[in-house]
């Protein structure tokens, strides 16, 4: 599997294969399993699922460290790309890392639909 290197990509992948529905459900349960109270309506726009979703991790990065941890270990998100990013600038942060969360969701569903 190529995974996609843009979030772009990754949503055209997703609509293409009609895959977009299950990315969400995915999301939300581990979210759920997080214990992040967020949950994604499965009609939602991807634009507006990468911004309230950034919004979040954004708000868990700053008041709530320890369950932001604990979401990138539910999720599965590589330590080794997490530790690779630049942690200067908190906002581009947040994108990239809300990026390496939808990749790994992305990730599962697809392999799941296709194995």
């Amino acid at each position: 599997m190529q995974l996609p290197s843009t979030f772009d990509e990754l949503i055209q992948q997703a609509n293409g294969l009609k895959l977009y529905k299950r990315l969400i459900i995915q999301l939300n349960k581990d979210l759920l399993y997080a214990n992040i109270d967020l949950e994604f309506n499965d009609e939602v726009l991807p634009t507006s699922l990468k911004l309230i979703l950034q919004e979040e991790i954004y708000n868990l990065i700053q008041n709530k460290f320890t369950e932001y941890l604990n979401l990138l270990y539910i999720i599965d998100v590589s330590e080794v790309k997490v530790k690779a990013l630049d942690g200067n600038d908190t906002l581009r942060l947040t994108e990239e890392i809300t990026f390496l969360i939808l990749q790994r969701e992305w990730q599962k569903v697809w392999y799941k639909a296709n194995y």
